[in-house]
């Protein structure tokens, strides 16, 4: 089967970018042919040595190349302007989490992008994880009972000594502090498991090392239905060498204890078609992974991009669209409007 190349562009070359293009390029009838990144140093090199075009300015690269989609890795302040300009040019865009700063803009992109049938996918690569999405499924086929609390969490040593000003992280005009660049990731989990909460109270933010930023997160999140959980974020934590989310799934005929690695599963009763027996069972990673073509970072960082690729060639609707994000968004937004003053931290 002959497959058309797409070609990709790629804004914005630090982290991030480099992953995505990285993993992009080994996916089947895909090329990266462009990025854009104010940082000529790191994009000369990409020209010298990758085979793209190098841009300062991704406008520049967007009306000059032949593109397909674009990925967008840039922190989150810059992005409502540049996809303004793809949804002009009739692009497919990837972007890195959180999106967007704002719930009104961040429903406005999506609203446009799918009046225009453009795949439209943002980068919140739990939902790629297999070990959350099997504890999804097992939630949802009944095998906890009546799912009644969770819990939300995300741990690293991201931010582990004071920081300078003038770091794009601290401060949230920027899309910086705890809330935006990690809770993001343990709100949309917890969307992707149970939907948007209906209620956020009770909401702390704790400064450890940070200045104007919080580095420590915590609130509560209450639905309709009777189901509540907490929200607990930590990126100043140097017991974890690498970001870490955990997960608590409690109903009343049993619960799940899980992170990116595997899963603990405890049921009141065995449930053969299930595979567990009454009591404790373990579930490792490598009993529910997918192949993918490329492991960088993890398997999910390339099974998001997959998707991305599959949902451009068949119209199928992402996992993760702007309008799963946007609901994101809202949640952050009822963090910080009822949250106590950021205290604690550096005096």
């Amino acid at each position: 089967m002959i497959i058309n190349t797409l070609n990709v562009g790629v804004v914005g070359a630090g982290r991030m970018g480099l992953t995505h293009h990285s993993i992009m390029n080994t996916l089947p009838g895909v090329k990266v042919t462009a990025v854009a990144d104010p940082s000529g140093a790191v994009t000369s090199l990409l020209e010298k040595y990758a085979g793209v075009r190098a841009y300062k300015d991704h406008r520049e690269m967007i009306e000059r190349e032949q593109l397909a989609a674009i990925l967008l890795c840039t922190p989150p302040a810059h992005n409502y302007e540049i996809l303004r300009h793809t949804l002009e040019r009739g692009l497919h865009v990837f972007v890195e989490k959180p999106f967007l700063l704002s719930s009104a803009q961040a429903g406005e992109m999506a609203r446009l992008y799918d009046e225009r049938k453009l795949v439209n996918q943002v980068g919140y690569v739990n939902r790629f994880n297999d070990v959350f999405t099997r504890a999804r499924q097992l939630a949802r086929d009944g095998l906890l009972g009546k799912v009644l609390r969770f819990r939300s969490e995300m741990f690293s040593g991201t931010i582990v000594r004071e920081q300078e000003q003038s770091n794009w992280r601290a401060t949230h005009v920027n899309g910086g502090g705890a809330v935006y660049e990690m809770a993001s990731h343990a709100i949309d989990l917890i969307n992707y498991l149970f939907g948007t909460p209906d209620r956020v109270e009770g909401t702390s933010l704790t400064r450890v090392f940070s200045r104007d930023v919080e580095d420590i997160v915590s609130s509560c999140l209450f639905f309709r239905s009777g189901l509540a959980g907490t929200l607990y974020v930590n990126w100043s934590d140097e017991s974890y060498r690498k970001p870490t989310n955990k997960l608590e799934i409690f109903g009343d005929r049993g619960k799940i204890l899980a992170d990116q690695h595997g899963m603990k599963v405890f049921v009141r009763e065995a449930s053969p078609a299930h595979g567990f027996t009454a009591g404790w069972n373990d579930v490792y990673i490598t009993d529910v992974f997918s192949n993918v073509p490329f492991y960088l970072r993890g398997i999910e960082f390339t099974a998001q991009l997959d998707d991305f690729v599959r949902c451009i060639r068949s119209g199928e609707p992402p996992r993760c669209s702007f309008a799963d994000a946007a609901a994101t968004i809202r949640v952050v937004e009822q963090l910080f409007s009822n949250h106590t003053a950021i205290t604690g931290g550096l005096n």
